[in-house]
């Protein structure tokens, strides 16, 4: 059956390249494209999927948090189906295929299958995820990812009331029912998706780093999604003193103890490293206050963020415990006090290993350049882990980075994607 659907891939795989090009149109404003959470351009994204979904002749729905949902009868309708798919959302000012790949791969593997005449022995779902991209558009405290994590029942009542559109300043739940969805439906709890009638979830997403680009690879399989330990507000305070008149071992320097932190976790990153553990560390924001500091004064406070990421939820747990043993060490040499806030760890999410290896197997077989490589950035499919289905991923070389209209997913690269995706569906649904 997968040699009969994939005979035709080259024609599917163009079919998916124009459909991309239509997305970048039908959603680009002003040069840039534009796809905000529960937006105009994301419904237009959805709109087009949807319209194009029709065309293949799926049946077409849209559930409480305004998920499409795009499905291929299978043969037995009562067996679990399989579902593929990603986010049409986009950052401001982002790319056209950050999220889209995956939707628009999954309606290619479909037009394979619809043209060669295959029906699959169980359902086969490709899902557009609402708003995967939450953080760049709401403020307030929210887990982002809210179509999937509404899908899958993990969407909280506070997120619901409380994470609000820097656009306009609405609730979530005003935005969702204002858009003609279910938000109360959402809120009991219970999910969106009944889990029992699904066998696995994958999903294919630009890589979002440059690993594949360096090992000159179209294709990666993801090992697992990284956890979070992430300090979001916090500071380190001294006293402000005359950068002239105190001499040094009179000072408390909030800004040269917040070095020595990031020194020292430079330093254990490192280690870890050596040690074979997979672990990334950043510090996104690093600042003096702008109203207090100047060129003749002593920094009295630092403010800054701290981002470590790793597929080891244990490493997590140790580089928690190490950033405050060592804040407070410093802060004791150096008369300064640290304030690191709430330390939050986010899970990480196991891609399933017999998911991956049939992926390797199926990657050999098609002639598919690949490797192993895990996601440091978070995606639907992490939330479909951790709801305990499991779930696989494929990276597509993407040049240029992602979060920005540069993303460069060559063609040649989204067909080897794309296929990989289609042989491992025609085998499984």
């Amino acid at each position: 059956m997968a040699v009969q659907a994939l005979a035709g891939w080259n024609q599917s795989a163009a079919y998916g390249a124009a459909l991309l090009d239509l997305l970048r149109k039908v959603t680009t404003v002003d040069g840039s494209i534009l796809r905000p959470c529960y937006g105009e351009g994301e419904q237009r994204a959805h709109d087009l999927m949807a319209q194009a979904a029709r065309e293949l002749d799926l049946e077409v729905r849209v559930d409480g948090a305004g998920n499409l949902i795009m499905t291929l009868p299978g043969s037995d309708r009562q067996a679990p189906g399989w579902m593929t798919g990603s986010h049409l959302d986009a950052v401001p000012d982002g790319g056209n295929y950050d999220g889209a790949a995956g939707v628009v791969a999954g309606l290619a593997v479909v037009h394979a299958m619809r043209s060669a005449g295959v029906v699959p022995r169980a359902d086969l779902a490709v899902v557009a995820f609402r708003a995967e991209e939450g953080s760049s558009w709401f403020s307030g405290p929210h887990k982002s990812h809210f179509g999937s994590r509404a899908m899958l029942g993990q969407l909280s009542q506070q997120e619901l009331r409380e994470a609000r559109s820097l656009a306009d300043g609405r609730v979530l739940y005003d935005i969702l029912a204002d858009a003609g969805f279910n938000p109360d439906q959402i809120a009991l709890g219970r999910g969106l998706l009944d889990r029992a009638r699904v066998s696995a979830f994958v999903e294919l997403h630009i890589e979002q780093g440059p690993v594949l680009v360096e090992r000159r690879l179209p294709v990666g399989i993801v090992s697992g999604i990284r956890g979070t330990l992430r300090a979001r507000n916090a500071r380190c305070e001294g006293t402000y003193a005359h950068s002239g008149a105190v001499p040094r071992e009179y000072r408390h320097d909030a800004l040269l103890a917040a070095a020595e932190l990031a020194v020292a976790l430079e330093a254990q990153w490192g280690d870890w490293l050596a040690g074979g553990r997979d672990v990334v560390c950043t510090l996104g924001r690093f600042m003096t206050d702008p109203a207090r500091h100047s060129l003749t004064k002593v920094p009295g406070e630092v403010q800054f963020t701290i981002d470590v990421r790793s597929e080891d939820a244990a490493l997590l747990s140790q580089a928690r415990g190490f950033l405050e043993q060592t804040a407070l060490a410093i802060g004791a040499r150096r008369g300064v006090r640290f304030a690191l806030g709430a330390l939050d760890i986010g899970s990480p999410a196991r891609m399933d290993a017999a998911l991956q290896d049939d992926l390797r197997a199926l990657a050999a077989t098609q002639g598919i350049a690949s490797m192993t490589l895990a996601s440091g950035a978070g995606h639907d499919a992490a939330n479909f882990a951790l709801a305990g289905i499991p779930s696989a991923m494929i990276f597509v070389r993407n040049d240029h980075g992602s979060h920005n209209r540069d993303e460069a997913m060559d063609p040649a690269d989204f067909a080897s994607g794309a296929r990989l995706l289609a042989a491992f569906l025609i085998k499984h649904a």
